[in-house]
């Protein structure tokens, strides 16, 4: 199967290889941690030059998933640009892109550690969103896990296969909530082996890796990142 079906306080929701988790009765795509614009960033504060194309690259991938999903709402939970600078310096071509994945549904931005003030861009600005049971926000709280849906922490694991050793970036949820990994082409990861993740799940909690087709195994396993 290429995508991971599982509950969350009692909704369906999808793990998509690419990294996006979809909500299908609800018609809700949500994305994590995007970076738009961290080539840019990154030049701009005399940084590590990077090819500028991460931006273009993101978000063609995201338009793919709204072209086979034809979702009514898209959430980005936050940190969606790598500053708020980087909103103000899209080029042309990147604004008529995301201008054009807009158009015709209800685009939310979740506040980010790295975007907590954008500029007017489309869309709404948001701290958090609540859909039903699911709240969704940029950071998880953990003593507020019920039914909470967040990003921020870029997830990664590396499993041993029949090729060698792999890391992916991957969901990671216990049926109350869920961490989804970066959705950006530049963006790093944490390992689900460090502390700060493993102290949000409980101990039937999973990785989903992402990838050509999604796979699960145990968060608490030998698996190392």
């Amino acid at each position: 199967m290429l995508h991971t079906e599982f509950m969350l306080s009692g909704i369906a929701l999808t793990a998509r290889p690419t990294g996006a988790l979809w909500w299908q009765e609800a018609a809700i795509l949500c994305v994590a941690d995007l970076h738009l614009g961290k080539a840019e960033r990154l030049a701009r504060r005399g940084g590590t030059l990077l090819p500028p194309y991460e931006t273009a690259e993101t978000l063609a991938r995201l338009a793919t998933e709204i072209e086979a999903l034809s979702p009514r709402t898209v959430i980005c939970l936050g940190d969606s640009f790598d500053d708020p600078e980087s909103a103000r310096q899209l080029d042309e071509e990147a604004r008529r892109s995301l201008a054009g994945l807009m158009a015709g549904r209800r685009w939310i931005w979740v506040a980010g550690n790295h975007d907590p003030n954008l500029p007017d861009i489309g869309g709404s600005h948001m701290e958090e969103v609540l859909r039903g049971p699911l709240t969704f926000r940029h950071i998880a709280r953990p003593r507020d896990g019920m039914g909470e849906v967040s990003g921020h922490y870029h997830p990664k694991i590396s499993v041993q296969t029949r090729a060698g050793q792999v890391t992916r970036p991957c969901f990671v949820q216990d049926g109350q909530r869920a961490i989804l990994p970066a959705f950006g082409a530049y963006t790093g990861g944490l390992s689900c082996t460090d502390p700060a993740l493993q102290g949000l799940f409980g101990p039937e909690a999973v990785c989903i890796l992402t990838g050509r087709a999604t796979a699960t195994v145990p968060l608490k396993s030998r698996a190392t990142a």
